[in-house]
């Protein structure tokens, strides 16, 4: 059994990874900083400022995982929060799974990021936050420290929940498409191919994808 610190816990993804890890019978723990509407039986839950309480938390870990929206007090904060994160998991010898976006990985081998091209408005200060969490880690992080970044595919959210069905696909920093051209995960299975890397490690500070 893992201890497993769920930071953004009540939020679409981090809520998801809490459910799938209680439901194979890890030790979670969910850090965020409101009431989740329903809560998971054997989940710890804790509230306030990550940094704050990560000081408390991380030191034990198994894995960490990093689901922080840049939203609210949190927008403009994600590279400073995560590299205290990324810090404090490298000491206690954790591992360190940040969840990115869709917009970091390339469309294809060696192409520009999806981010450095016509990047809708509405998405535009999330999507370039997010991808300089990753620019941070993959360039900062100690040495130490086994991290994972993680995009989820481009159709992903509360928008298009889905369902669990155990599928999934990993690849690389190219972007994962089917054969009609769609790239889709609903948040369980997101959280699925989470699980299966915390619980049987395979990829080693590097950049992944998941989509079905």
């Amino acid at each position: 059994m893992a201890k497993i610190i769920v930071f953004g816990g009540t939020g679409y993804t981090g809520g998801n990874v809490v459910r799938e890890a209680a439901s194979r019978g890890h030790e979670v723990v969910s850090v965020s900083r409101s009431e989740p509407q329903d809560r998971v039986e054997g989940v710890r839950y804790e509230f306030g400022d990550a940094t704050e309480i990560a000081k408390a938390l991380i030191p034990g870990a198994t894995a960490v995982v990093a689901a922080l929206a840049p939203r609210g007090d949190m927008a403009g904060r994600l590279v400073e929060v995560y590299g205290e994160l990324a810090r404090l998991s490298a000491a206690a010898g954790a591992r360190f799974l940040q969840v990115g976006g869709f917009s970091s990985l390339r469309p294809a081998e060696g192409a520009p990021r999806f981010v450095e091209g016509d990047v809708p408005e509405e998405y535009r200060a999330e999507a370039f936050e997010g991808e300089a969490t990753r620019v941070a880690l993959a360039d900062h992080a100690p040495a130490e420290l086994d991290w994972l970044f993680v995009s989820p595919a481009g159709s992903y959210g509360a928008w298009a929940a889905g369902e669990r069905t155990g599928a999934y696909r990993l690849g690389g920093e190219v972007a994962l498409f089917d054969a009609d051209g769609g790239s889709h995960i609903s948040g369980p299975d997101f959280a699925v191919a989470l699980l299966d890397e915390i619980e049987v490690p395979a990829h080693h500070r590097e950049h992944i994808g998941i989509a079905y």
